[in-house]
């Protein structure tokens, strides 16, 4: 039967990174070359399957828990967008993964990833999605603690972080089955009232922890120091950020009746509003190349929400559309920075500086997706930002601001980062760097380009990826070409031209390009306020671990007085009432007798006064 076919974006992967496994260290170059394979096997088939619209259908577990599988048009996006990325991200590990230990995991892991996330998108069940979305988890767990001994611990806080939120996720499964009476995804349609409301957040949250959203992000950037380089540009940079939001979007599109009058969606554009500008203020201030761009990543993740939750078409539109030109420019982001940790053996941005014209390959690419991500024209930020922009208007000026205000921190954070590490005087140490090798360049580039393709030709991936999605939500509408709102483009360009001149006058005022946002970490009350944000004072994790070693302290002095009571004080007690009765015990019969009227006068006293 044809529809077996959606098997195999699960078995392929699932059996190469088995296989991996199995190979052992003597045998070098095989295991680079089965990933090869299998991701661009997996890319070959997810070409098959763009245009198809099938389903698979298997009695599973019983109770309506069925091994249902569905591919359409927007599954089909994710589908073939993750299987893109595995192969460009498979091709550049096989260079800069050399030497390193723990490769056969490490490859286990990316195919492992690579087919639970094609099981997640394809599911059309509730409980199969939720086990193919915990069996990412565990992948998860492993690609950052084969790192290093010191990134286990990193390994710990994201798996607590995201099982805590996957955990809300199966109680909004569980609420959502019991309103709708089925589990089968394409089948639910539910209204927000009460019940339906709870079911929905708890399922959000599960879907914006797994994209990176605040307050379940702080994983990230200590993952970004911990774990391998390309983990970071694979898992967190794509394929969770096309993950989480394709199911934000299922559930706010589909599964539930999401519209402007609920309180609802004022909610997820608070949520994005927020992440949008908390976590690239973050990023301005940060001094290691990988860690900036992980705090993008997370705060590009607010756009997305953003633009769903303002139940605008625009909004939605440009969410989606800026999903996926997320994952392609911080991919590539993240991959220049491990050619420069590579080619010069540092992150550090203190310690780079000049190395431009030592590596202008990486340069250009830094360039044209630095730009992108801040929402330079022509490029795919800039359009799929405009449209998160007029639809935030529509909503609200406050949401504007925020999304606009977060375009300006964005560009002023990548003219530090590109100048500290491209531009200046060369390190002493850095004469001899050179450009990175092809097979790391090539993915770089064709990522570059496709931010330019995706900008200039912007109609390809919304007329033929992103609009359908939407479908009747659109009454006809195109939003590919150039932007409508000549007053929206006009303040964009106002706001980028003024992260420009601030970064001039940051590096007059302090004479380097490092310390170009200086005057804004350094402000009155930023100060304070950065000062507390560095030492962990606002991350949810290190409060809840002070939480329970508070709760731990408490627990152990009751315990404590607990234990002295029972193995001290009546003890005691004990002792000194039975050192009593033997003291009044001295073989005097007379007072014996005396005891025992008295108790009999006792008796029947409380005798008579008894009704």
């Amino acid at each position: 039967m044809i529809d077996r076919i959606l098997l195999l974006p699960i078995v392929i992967p699932l059996s190469g990174g088995i296989l991996v496994l199995a190979i052992t260290k003597r045998w070098r170059g095989i295991k680079e070359t089965l990933a090869l394979v299998v991701t661009l096997a997996n890319l070959f088939l997810a070409f098959i399957l763009f245009r198809a619209n099938l389903n698979y259908f298997l009695p599973w577990l019983g109770f309506g828990i069925d091994f249902s599988l569905k591919i359409y048009h927007f599954s089909a996006f994710i589908i073939i967008a993750s299987a893109a990325f595995a192969f460009l991200i498979a091709l550049y590990s096989c260079v800069f993964m050399r030497g390193k230990e723990n490769l056969n995991q490490f490859y286990s892991y990316l195919l492992i990833t690579l087919a639970f996330t094609n099981g997640a998108v394809l599911a059309d069940n509730l409980v199969l999605m939720l086990f193919f979305w915990e069996g990412l988890l565990l992948a998860l767990f492993g690609m950052i603690a084969i790192a290093s001994r010191a990134a286990f611990k990193t390994a710990i806080k994201a798996f607590i972080i995201v099982g805590i939120c996957d955990l809300c996720m199966m109680l909004g499964i569980a609420l959502t089955a019991h309103l709708s009476g089925t589990l089968a995804i394409s089948k639910i349609s539910l209204p927000l009232n009460t019940l339906g409301s709870l079911a929905f957040v708890l399922l959000m949250i599960g879907a914006i922890s797994k994209a990176g959203a605040m307050p379940f992000h702080s994983w990230i950037p200590d993952a970004a120091l911990d774990a391998p380089l390309p983990f970071m540009a694979f898992l967190p940079a794509a394929l969770e950020k096309l993950l989480g939001i394709y199911f934000l979007a299922r559930i706010s599109l589909d599964m539930f009746t999401l519209n402007a009058g609920s309180w609802i969606s004022p909610m997820l554009m608070v949520i994005g509003s927020l992440t949008i500008i908390l976590a690239v203020m973050m990023a301005l201030i940060q001094k290691d190349y990988k860690k900036l761009l992980s705090y993008h990543a997370i705060s590009q993740v607010g756009y997305m929400i953003l633009g769903i939750g303002t139940t605008v078409s625009a909004g939605i539109v440009g969410g989606l559309f800026h999903m996926i030109n997320h994952a392609m420019y911080k991919s590539c982001l993240f991959l220049t920075s491990g050619s420069v940790a590579r080619e010069t053996g540092t992150a550090n941005l203190e310690r780079l500086g000049g190395i431009g014209k030592k590596m202008p390959f990486t340069f250009i690419c830094f360039i044209i997706t630095a730009a992108s991500i801040s929402g330079v024209p022509p490029f795919n930020g800039f359009f799929s930002k405009e449209l998160v922009y007029e639809a935030a208007l529509e909503r609200g000026w406050i949401f504007y601001i925020a999304a606009v205000g977060g375009s300006f921190f964005t560009a002023a954070s990548f003219l530090k980062l590109g100048h500290a590490v491209f531009l200046g005087k060369l390190n002493a140490e850095h004469k001899n760097v050179k450009e990175t090798s092809f097979f790391m360049l090539a993915p770089m580039v064709i990522i570059a380009c496709g931010c330019i393709l995706f900008g200039i030709w912007n109609y390809l991936p919304l007329d033929n990826l992103i609009q359908p999605i939407a479908g009747e939500r659109l009454n006809g509408h195109s939003f590919s070409g150039a932007p409508t709102n000549i007053k929206i483009v006009i303040v964009t360009l106002i706001v980028l031209i003024a992260a420009f001149l601030n970064h001039l006058f940051g590096v007059k005022m302090k004479g380097s390009g490092l310390k170009a946002v200086d005057h804004i970490r350094y402000a009155p009350i930023l100060k304070a306020i950065y000062d507390r944000a560095e030492k962990g004072y606002f991350d949810p994790y290190e409060i809840g671990l002070k939480a329970v070693k508070l709760i731990s302290k408490i627990s152990w002095r009751i315990d404590r007085w607990i234990d002295y009571i029972y193995s001290n004080f009546i003890v005691a007690l004990a002792y000194a009432l039975t050192n009593r009765v033997r003291s009044l015990h001295n073989g005097n019969y007379a007072r014996y007798l005396a005891w025992a009227l008295s108790g009999v006068l006792l008796v029947t006293l409380f005798l008579m006064s008894s009704p």
